[in-house]
């Protein structure tokens, strides 16, 4: 494949890999392709996976059955094409048919791939406006839950969230230096202190990046330190220990705040993301490949963060591929790995110090069952009220933790959904 059907060829194989085989979306399978052709690949996969269910919709008018999976794929990436980024239909088209004949098993349908792709280049604009959008992006288990959770009205808000995808967010080494970044890159200064630009372009060739003057992390998954560090006594000179910690953005946040930090993590290659991080921004902590089961620190700390692993529900907006590859059903084997790594982090923070606990998960089974669980098996620890940080909203803090999710600050770009509880050992 040449030209522009290279990134499309790249783009029908990430869509098999998720809907397939269940795997998540990733550039590691994209072979040779260049920079600019990756990040091509991966945008038109997600675009598809985005809007799938609306796409679905109006391919369905078209279909007497539905086709083989890697027809139906290249149809989709006809359709996000043509419906969601406006590319002339004649080379949508032109694309679907080719990546139809290319493969032996599937070059007979080669005419249906034509003659459907053809339909909703003439057809599909005004089916695709009359489809009820978020309704069609968020189904089936999810929604219920979320559902269950925060309503009707606020599961579309955070639907239309996940639509509109994710800007890229930038955390400072230096916050003092905000503005002057800010203006070099064309980027927004967010009420938190980090920087915030649109999605797209190669991020290694942004200004900053190769002196380590930033890095990128999600507004909201900043704000676990951000609160930790509004903590009488802040953060410089303190122990903490980060568990769960690569590929790092919590480690250099506290470490730029001046903490001596202990960085903890069982995956070998996510911590040489965190190592290369720290190599370029200068920055400096003790790595430690370990399960978190099977090591322990040399001492108490002032304060341990864990991010524990969860569904990543609150992460949708930038991985629309995890409805396809999360089953949701059961979250009991996950819940009672984070009840078992809340009790270990506790065990390691010293009295008078702070546990902060979080996940990128929307879902309560993730956060604040999880705490309230924990607190009625330790009499020795309470909830410390979040801080209060610029652009947060008092109303997200209930019960004494912090909620936040993909619909607020719908006027700035959104954020992800996270949850966070600080929680004190009593001496």
């Amino acid at each position: 494949m040449t030209g522009g059907l290279a990134p499309r060829g790249a783009a029908l194989r990430l869509l098999h890999d998720v809907l397939h085989d269940g795997r998540m979306l990733t550039d590691a399978g994209l072979g040779s392709l260049p920079a600019p052709e990756r990040a091509r690949a991966l945008a038109l996969a997600g675009s598809v996976l985005r809007h799938m269910g609306r796409i679905d919709a109006v391919l369905a008018g078209f279909l007497a059955k539905v086709p083989p999976l890697r027809v139906q794929n290249a149809l989709r990436l006809a359709a996000a094409e043509m419906l969601v980024e406006a590319t002339p239909p004649h080379a949508a088209v032109d694309a679907a048919v080719r990546l139809v004949e290319d493969n032996p098993r599937t070059r007979h349908l080669k005419g249906l791939a034509n003659a459907v792709a053809r339909r909703v280049a003439a057809e599909g604009a005004g089916v695709w406006a009359a489809q009820d959008a978020p309704a069609l992006s968020l189904t089936g288990t999810l929604r219920l839950r979320l559902t269950d959770a925060y309503g009707a009205e606020a599961v579309a808000a955070i639907a239309t969230a996940h639509l509109a995808g994710a800007p890229l967010d930038l955390s400072l080494r230096d916050p003092a230096t905000a503005a002057a970044w800010a203006a070099a890159l064309g980027a927004e200064v967010l009420p938190t202190g980090g920087l915030r630009l649109p999605r797209g372009g190669q991020v290694s060739a942004l200004a900053g990046f190769a002196e380590g003057a930033w890095w990128v992390q999600d507004v909201a998954a900043s704000i676990p330190v951000a609160l930790l560090g509004a903590v009488p006594g802040g953060l410089a000179g303190r122990r903490v220990i980060d568990l769960c910690a690569a590929p790092g953005g919590k480690t250099l946040q506290l470490a730029a705040a001046g903490a001596t930090v202990t960085a903890v993590d069982a995956d070998a290659g996510r911590l040489a993301r965190l190592h290369a991080n720290l190599a370029r921004t200068g920055l400096d902590a003790a790595v430690v490949e370990a399960d978190l089961f099977a090591w322990d620190p040399d001492g108490p700390a002032d304060a341990v963060l864990l991010d524990a692993p969860c569904s990543a529900t609150g992460t949708i907006r930038r991985h629309p591929e995890l409805p396809f590859v999360r089953d949701l059903t059961d979250l009991v084997p996950l819940t009672r790995q984070q009840d078992r790594m809340l009790a270990r982090a506790f065990g390691w923070v010293r009295p008078g110090g702070i546990l902060v606990f979080c996940t990128c998960s929307l879902l309560p089974e993730e956060g604040e069952a999880r705490i309230a669980r924990f607190l009625a098996r330790h009499p020795d620890a309470s909830l410390i009220p979040p801080p209060c940080l610029p652009g947060l909203d008092p109303g997200w803090s209930a019960g004494g933790m912090l909620r936040l999710r993909p619909d607020y600050w719908a006027a700035r770009g959104g954020m992800d959904g996270f949850f966070v509880a600080l929680i004190r050992r009593e001496a």
